[in-house]
């Protein structure tokens, strides 16, 4: 099946992608999988969120959480990504949310 091709500036604007994850989290490791399937792929941190004590008390089993790291050093939260989203529509979303 065809898809679109990402525009060639998914990270313009910004320093990246952080994603809060927990080791064995199926749904954390298939959307690491998709975003760096994405072509060109955004820079993507993975943050375990069970190695730093606050950010398991934030996250606790919320994650995947995304969120954008802007070049000031920010991190904005993105709102939570549908697992089924992947490919040209996982870009675009990326887009439509700021990255």
């Amino acid at each position: 099946m065809p898809t679109s091709t990402p525009s060639p500036s998914l990270t313009s604007g910004s320093s990246g992608l952080v994603l809060y994850t927990r080791q064995g989290c199926c749904l954390c490791e298939g959307m690491e999988e998709r975003l760096r399937a994405l072509e060109p792929a955004p820079e993507l941190e993975c943050v375990d969120v069970d190695g730093d004590p606050e950010l398991q008390g934030r996250y606790g089993l919320s994650v995947p959480v995304l969120a954008i790291r802007r070049a000031d050093g920010s991190l904005q939260e993105l709102p939570r990504v549908s697992p089924r989203l992947a490919g040209s529509g996982l870009a675009d979303w990326l887009r439509r949310t700021g990255l």
